[in-house]
């Protein structure tokens, strides 16, 4: 197949790339030329791709079997997105987040069905192009994104809807190397007074789901997470078993409806996704259980 790939050359990205290229698809490259393709032997096409018109032009007289777009963060995107492909490809698959959910606070695990993207507000008037208002709106800037698309594409389309990513030592994040070093130091860890559980995924295992995604033909949301929700505490435990330290709770104060400035992973919300789809489509996802000690250790080798 030929694949254009947006963005997403480094981290879990650059692994898709490496096992789309294993599994013999032509891959093609889209950024902004900031950063470099993990191989020689891929097509490199630069273009901003919220430059409309950039797009069109480099991608003139090209089609692709399948489009991952791994930089889709706004409704206005989207829009732009199914205008440039339209006719130029035959399936999108976008990678989204947990995030989407991030307004549920549920006792069970989130279904794709939890959000309905019909009834999302889709306001491509926002100061998207404001980096610190995007930052500030990724999930909201998402979930715009998926109900643009759901509400018609000129194209077969879904969504991966990704898990808290953990492991590898070039995880450019910071989140689990600031508990590797405040359990290192016996620093205090800011949590909610009710810290609830979360869905993780190892990098490695999401690289292969996307990867996998690419070559199958669903269409519509999937959550994508490993088995085994983790909580703050899982995580502090596997790193004080491997470096020592002691891990430190310091409650933040909690208000009626908003929560302080805390640690990352640490959720006043309960949004942990259900992966049942992805199986009934014919993936397994391992449990946590088999990789957490191997993703706090090269957190743990990178924080040295």
């Amino acid at each position: 197949m030929d694949v254009l790939v947006i963005g997403g050359s480094r981290y879990f990205g650059k692994r898709v790339i490496a096992l789309l290229r294993e599994s013999g698809h032509r891959i093609t490259v889209l950024n902004r030329g900031t950063s470099p393709v993990p191989d020689a032997g891929i097509e490199h096409l630069v273009a901003d791709r919220d430059d409309e018109a950039a797009l069109e032009s480099v991608l003139a007289g090209r089609s692709f079997d399948v489009v991952l777009d791994q930089v889709c963060y706004t409704p206005r995107q989207a829009e732009t997105a199914r205008r440039v492909f339209a006719g130029r490809a035959r399936r999108y698959v976008m990678t989204s987040t947990v995030e989407v959910y991030e307004h549920e606070d549920s006792p069970v695990p989130l279904p794709e069905t939890a959000l309905d993207l019909a009834s999302v507000a889709v306001d491509t008037g926002a100061p998207w192009d404001d980096p610190a208002f995007r930052d500030a709106h990724y999930g909201e800037g998402k979930r715009q994104a998926e109900a643009v698309f759901a509400a018609g594409s000129p194209f077969a389309w879904a969504s991966v809807r990704v898990a808290h990513v953990l492991g590898g030592d070039d995880d450019f994040t910071g989140r689990l190397d600031h508990y590797v070093r405040r359990v290192r130091a016996g620093e205090p860890i800011a949590v909610p007074a009710v810290n609830r559980p979360a869905t993780y995924v190892y990098v490695e295992e999401i690289a292969a789901f996307l990867a996998w995604a690419v070559e199958a033909d669903f269409t519509g949301p999937v959550n994508a997470h490993s088995h085994g929700p983790l909580r703050t505490a899982d995580l502090c435990a596997e790193i004080e078993r491997q470096v020592g330290g002691r891990t430190v709770f310091q409650e933040v104060g909690v208000g009626e409806s908003e929560v302080g400035e805390v640690s990352p992973f640490s959720f006043v919300r309960s949004y942990g996704m259900d992966n049942s789809r992805a199986t009934e489509l014919g993936y397994s996802f391992t449990h946590s259980s088999e990789w957490l000690a191997r993703a706090v250790s090269e957190a743990v080798g990178a924080a040295r």
